[in-house]
This record gives structure tokens, C-alpha cells and sequence, in this order.
């Protein structure tokens, strides 16, 4: 079984793109997604030291998005006109990778992934603030996770401290951009890539996991 360790931010556009291509992997392979909490902004005063104001950051960021739709499998679930209208300012991840640690404290990495994709789908598709409570409520429930059990978990000090341990772990691997792949503890890939790229890394991974075997 090969493990790779997913190291990802809801608002990141790459991620949006490496996601379902991991998913692609893990149908096919015997492979584990592990997910991993990387928030590059937590809140507006980190926004406006990285960018320099609120929407200055929504202006840079949705030319990343442009970018992300030449890459992209599906480029129309890359809604830049919808999110250039929206009145609310752009969004940090940190809510709900609160949120992804509990439900992955209550339902495991499944739901982590689960949840993370559906996020993602209503901030770069739908053009939801992702930021409001309201909203990743929403979401949560329509995958049927009860809401009491959710807020008791999301506010536990082991849910922050979850996410801490993941920056942690990406402060031992040297990474600091996302998306990040950590594959079986040692090799780290901080790239989107392609699926192409994918199934020839996972292939060459088992290959070699194949030979030690042997030996």
C-alpha cells in the first residue's frame, strides 16, 4: 500500500484541480489519501500582510484562478465571473479546515475528503463564502453529519491542535506551497500534476515497493 499525504487549502485553485485526479489514483491503486491541513491565510490581518489589502488578494488570487481554468479537466467549474460580483470579501480556508479536522475526527479521512471537495465546489464553482459558519454548515449536513456532534468536535482543543500538528509536519518536509504530496514519509512533490504525471509516479512507487519486497 503506498500512502500519499495530501497537503492542501480549500481556497487553493490547484488543489481544486489535484483532488479529483487523487481520487482517480485511489480507485485505481492501492493507494491511501491522507489529508493534510496547509491554511495560508488564517484570517484578514494575514491577507492584508500577504497582498497588501482585501482586494488587492481577491484581484491576485483570481488570476490564479485563470490559470488553474487552462489546466483544468472542467474549466466551467472555475466561475471567476461569479466570484468577481460576489460582495463578500475573499475568504480564508481556516474555518473550514476546522471544520474538515472534525469531521475527520468523527468520520475519518473519507469524510475529510468528502467535505474538502464539496467546499471547494461552492468557493470556486459556486462562489460561496466559505468563511461563514452558515455555509459550511450547509454542507456538512447535506453529508448527513449530525450538527451537534459537529459543533462539540470543531470547537475541541484536539481539532486546532490537528492542524497544527499538519504545519508542523509540512514545516519537517520543507514545504510551503501548495499543493504538496508526501509520498510513504519521504518523497515530497510540490506541484500540481497532471493525471499522466500522477499514474506514472504511483506506477514507478509500486514498481519499487515491488522490488524491495523481493529482496
Amino acid at each position: 500500500m503506498t500512502t500519499i499525504e495530501f497537503f492542501h487549502d480549500a481556497v487553493c485553485g490547484w488543489c481544486y484541480l489535484l483532488s479529483p485526479r487523487l481520487r482517480n489514483i485511489a480507485a485505481k491503486y492501492p493507494v491511501k489519501v491522507v489529508h493534510r491541513t496547509f491554511v495560508l491565510q488564517r484570517n484578514r490581518r494575514e491577507m492584508i500582510e500577504r497582498f497588501g489589502s482585501l482586494s488587492q488578494a481577491k484581484k491576485e488570487i483570481l488570476q490564479h484562478w485563470a490559470q488553474c481554468q487552462r489546466y483544468a479537466e472542467q474549466p466551467e467549474l472555475i466561475n471567476i465571473e461569479r466570484m468577481q460580483e460576489a460582495k463578500f470579501e475573499y475568504p480564508s480556508g481556516y474555518l473550514a479546515a476546522l471544520y474538515a479536522k472534525a469531521l475527520e475526527q468523527l468520520r475519518g479521512q473519507q469524510a475529510h475528503w468528502d467535505f474538502f471537495d464539496a467546499v471547494q465546489r461552492a468557493h470556486l464553482y459556486e462562489a460561496q463564502n466559505i468563511s461563514d459558519a452558515q455555509v459550511l454548515n450547509q454542507i456538512a449536513k447535506a453529508q448527513g453529519v449530525s450538527h451537534l456532534d459537529l459543533i462539540a468536535t470543531l470547537y475541541s482543543p484536539e481539532v486546532k491542535q490537528a492542524i497544527i500538528n499538519d504545519k508542523f509536519r509540512a514545516a519537517n518536509f520543507g514545504i510551503q506551497t501548495i499543493p504538496s504530496l508526501v509520498i510513504n514519509g519521504k518523497n515530497v512533490i510540490s506541484q500540481t500534476l497532471s493525471q499522466e504525471q500522477l499514474e506514472q509516479l504511483i506506477c514507478t512507487q509500486i514498481a519499487n515497493q515491488k522490488e524491495e519486497e523481493e529482496i
